[in-house]
């Protein structure tokens, strides 16, 4: 059996680096053909994996826009498990809907099974027992950002208000907020001008680019 084509998506490159990195030991089942930030998908490949972090969600969602020129079935790759959010995805015509608590196997097989012809949702993704968790990237993890904190922070970078962050992320008002505090005493910053400016010094500043790998190289 061929190994499935994969195109990773995101808005930084970082992120889309991280996750193809995560499945280079499984290049026999997945083959990572495309990483792309900030530029649609051109690849001919099975499945695109849109990973959330910074990015629109739910029903903002916007198919054509991924994969303009491809058929390739879309998963989306996220934190965020409302029900609300599953069911507005899936709605647009998203294959797959995988949370980031998934382990390395269970993400494979859940791409695979995308591949095949499933429509894949956390009620039907596989047991973490056993499987190896996935060691991801993220803007800011060198200084010992979390993903929820980075994720904020991105967003700041790109200008977002607080309520904008909370709607984006699906988070309540009170928790942007802790986020931004905890996050702050960790940049060493204390307004949001300077979280702007430390955010646009330290890889916060959306990407442009696009790698195409020919033989999943």
């Amino acid at each position: 059996m061929k190994p499935v084509r994969l195109a990773i998506v995101n808005d930084y490159e970082v992120v889309v680096r991280g996750l193809a990195s995560v499945l280079a030991p499984f290049s026999e089942r997945i083959t990572v053909v495309e990483i792309d930030s900030r530029l649609p998908v051109v690849s001919d490949v099975d499945v695109v994996l849109y990973d959330t972090f910074g990015q629109v969600q739910g029903d903002a969602v916007r198919l054509d826009d991924l994969t303009v020129d491809t058929e390739a079935r879309v998963a989306v790759f996220t934190w965020n498990l409302q029900p609300d959010l599953i069911r507005e995805a899936l709605a647009q015509g998203v294959s797959g809907y995988l949370s980031k608590g998934l382990g390395a196997e269970q993400l494979v097989e859940c791409i695979e099974a995308i591949h095949a012809g499933e429509v894949v949702a956390p009620s039907s993704q596989p047991s973490a027992d056993g499987d190896t968790q996935l060691v991801m990237a993220w803007p800011g993890l060198e200084h010992d950002l979390s993903a929820r904190e980075a994720e904020v922070v991105a967003l700041i970078t790109q200008g977002l208000s607080n309520q904008e962050i909370a709607d984006s992320c699906y988070l309540s008002i009170n928790s942007v907020k802790t986020y931004i505090r905890t996050a702050y005493r960790k940049m060493q910053v204390s307004s949001r001008s300077q979280a702007v400016l430390w955010g646009l010094a330290h890889g916060f500043d959306p990407d442009r680019e696009r790698v195409i790998r020919p033989h999943g190289d």
